[in-house]
């Protein structure tokens, strides 16, 4: 199935984990990386390509909008639409860690 079809599952990649997160509070494209960059301590770089197909895809789905900018760079924040995803979608990562930690601790083999 296409990546673009995640959303439709209710899963979010992790670069638009991240965007969301960073739109908890209205930010603008550039800021949108720098907030990532230093969440992550480096891990996560969305470039700006990535970054905007990411964005475009987030507002067709509802869970980002721009709000009204100083008119020199578009504004974006996340909706409660974004919001409830994004905790839906943490639910869904945690039952994986939860996984992954039955099995590697050794209480999952029989």
């Amino acid at each position: 199935m296409p990546r673009n079809d995640t959303i439709e599952l209710g899963e979010l990649t992790d670069s638009m984990l991240y965007i969301l997160l960073a739109l908890t509070e209205a930010r603008h494209g550039y800021l949108i990386m720098q907030f990532v960059d230093e969440l992550t301590n480096g891990r996560i770089k969305i470039g700006p390509a990535s970054m905007y197909t990411i964005i475009k895809k987030l507002v067709n789905a509802q869970l980002i909008e721009p709000i009204d900018g100083d008119g020199k760079q578009k504004r974006y924040v996340i909706t409660a639409q974004g919001r409830a995803l994004v905790a839906e979608d943490l639910k869904r990562r945690q039952a994986i860690v939860d996984d992954a930690r039955f099995i590697l601790d050794g209480e999952g083999q029989g």
